[in-house]
C-alpha cells in the first residue's frame, strides 16, 4: 500500500508499515521537532507541515494513518472531546476523505475515549466513516503484548470500503497474563510526577510513555529497582521500549529542547503494533463471527467492536493479538546509558503527593521509597511531621 501519514509524529505508524513492504508518500506534523525526525528518518516521503493547509492527499494513495492528538480525549488531559481544539483535528482527516475516498484508513488514540462522554468521540468517528461507505472495526491493544516492556493500551480502528477490517484487526487473539507486584524481587515503573488523582504503575515493565506530566514538564517514568534504588529511565530505553533505533529522535535537538524528545516518544505509535498491522493489512487473516456480541446493550462502549456493512457488533477478544510476552524491563536499559537516581526532592514531592490521595499502593512500596528518600539524604516522614505540626500550631 502507498501510504499517507498525518499526524505523523515521530513515524511509528509508518516504519512499522515498511516493514510489510508499504511505502509512505507523505508525511504531515505541525510540530518542529517531529519534522526534524521525519526528514531525517523518513527523507523518501513528501513532508507537509500543518494538515489544516494540505489541500489533497496525494493520488494513488491506498492507506491514510492518523494518530491525531490524544490531548482532549485523555483522561490526563483536559477531556474536551472532539469539540477541542487538539483532538477535534480528525476533522480534518474527514475533510480530506470527502476530497478524495482513499480505500483505507487507520487511526490511533487513547483508550479513554471510549469512556469520555458516554463514547461520544468513538460514536462520532464511526459514524463518519459508516456515513461514506466505510465498513469499520476497533480494539484495544496493549504494546506489552507485542515484546514491548511497556503497559501502553490504544484504540486502534480501521475503516476500508475494499477489505474486511475484521479480518485485519480482530483475527489475532492470544491473551497473556501481566505479572503480579513483588516489591524487593521485580523492577517496578511508575511516574514520580503523579500520585493524587493516578498512579502511572506497571510490573517488570514501565506504564504508558506520555508526552508530558499533569505539572508541565518532560516526565520519563522512575524504576523501582530490587535493590531499592529508584532510577530514572533515559530517553534512548523511551525510544527502545516503543520498538524504535536508539537515537532515533536526536535530530530532533537541533530544533528545540533535549526534553522536547520525550514528548515524541511518548506520542508515538509502537512499531511493533503498526509492523502487525501492515502485516494483517497484506495478508488478512479470517475473523471468527462467533466472537461476535450484542452491541451497546448497556449504553457503554466495547473495547473491540466492528461494523460490518449492515450491523454493528461488540467483540469478545483480548488486548493480546500476537501474546509475546515481554523480557524483563532491565534488558531494555543499555549498560553505557548512564543512570539517573531520581533526587530527594523529587522523591520527597511523590510521597508528600501520596498522603494527600486516596490511592491503593502495592504492599512495601511506599516503604521503598521512603528507604531511597533517607539514602538520598532526605529526612523520613517521623522526622518531617513534627515540623509539620509546628508550622499548623504557629
Amino acid at each position: 500500500m502507498r501510504v499517507a501519514g498525518l499526524f505523523a509524529g515521530i513515524g511509528g505508524f509508518e516504519v512499522g508499515l515498511h516493514g510489510s513492504g508499504h511505502t509512505t508518500e507523505l508525511v504531515c506534523d505541525i510540530l518542529p521537532e517531529a519534522r526534524a525526525v521525519l526528514e531525517a528518518r523518513l527523507p523518501q516521503a513528501t513532508y507537509h507541515q500543518d494538515i489544516t493547509t494540505l489541500r489533497s492527499l496525494p493520488s494513488g494513495v491506498d492507506l491514510v494513518c492518523a494518530g491525531f492528538p490524544c490531548q482532549d480525549l485523555s483522561q490526563a488531559g483536559r477531556t474536551a472531546g472532539l469539540q477541542g481544539d487538539r483532538s477535534g483535528l480528525i476533522g480534518e482527516v474527514f475533510r480530506l476523505l470527502s476530497r478524495r475516498r482513499v480505500p483505507t484508513v487507520l487511526i490511533e488514540n487513547v483508550p479513554f475515549m471510549l469512556q469520555l462522554d458516554g463514547g461520544s468521540a468513538i460514536r462520532a468517528i464511526v459514524s463518519e466513516f459508516e456515513r461514506r461507505g466505510y465498513r469499520w472495526a476497533f480494539r484495544v491493544v496493549d504494546s506489552y503484548g507485542f515484546g514491548l516492556a511497556q503497559r501502553r493500551e490504544r484504540v486502534y480502528l480501521i475503516a476500508s470500503r475494499e477489505l474486511d477490517p475484521s479480518d485485519v484487526l480482530l483475527a489475532d487473539d492470544a491473551p497473556i497474563e501481566r505479572p503480579l507486584s513483588a516489591v524487593g524481587h521485580k523492577p517496578h515503573g511508575f511516574y514520580w510526577t503523579e500520585g493524587l488523582g493516578g498512579l502511572g504503575w506497571a510490573v517488570d515493565a514501565v506504564p504508558t510513555l506520555k508526552n508530558g506530566s499533569t505539572i508541565g514538564i518532560a516526565s520519563p517514568p522512575a524504576l523501582l529497582l530490587p535493590d531499592g534504588r529508584l532510577i530514572k529511565i533515559g530517553i534512548g530505553d523511551g525510544e527502545r521500549l516503543q520498538g524504535f533505533e536508539t537515537g532515533w529522535t536526536a535530530p530532533a535537538e537541533a530544533v528545540g529542547r533535549a526534553s522536547a524528545r520525550w514528548g515524541l516518544v511518548g506520542s508515538a505509535v509502537s512499531v511493533p503494533v503498526a509492523s502487525w498491522l501492515g502485516r494483517r493489512l497484506e495478508a488478512p487473516g479470517a475473523y471468527a463471527s462467533s466472537r461476535d456480541r450484542p452491541f451497546g446493550i448497556d449504553g457503554r462502549m466495547p473495547r473491540a467492536a466492528r461494523f460490518d456493512g449492515r450491523n454493528c457488533h461488540a467483540v469478545d477478544v483480548s488486548c493480546d493479538p500476537l501474546g509475546i510476552r515481554p523480557p524483563s524491563v532491565m534488558t531494555f536499559l543499555r549498560d553505557e546509558e548512564p543512570r539517573q537516581l531520581l533526587s530527594a526532592k523529587a522523591t520527597a514531592g511523590f510521597l508528600g503527593r501520596t498522603r494527600r490521595a486516596k490511592l491503593r499502593f502495592a504492599p512495601g512500596f511506599l516503604e521503598a521509597v521512603e528507604r531511597h528518600l533517607v539514602a538520598m539524604g532526605g529526612a523520613p516522614a517521623a522526622a518531617r511531621a513534627p515540623v509539620q505540626l509546628e508550622l499548623l500550631a504557629a
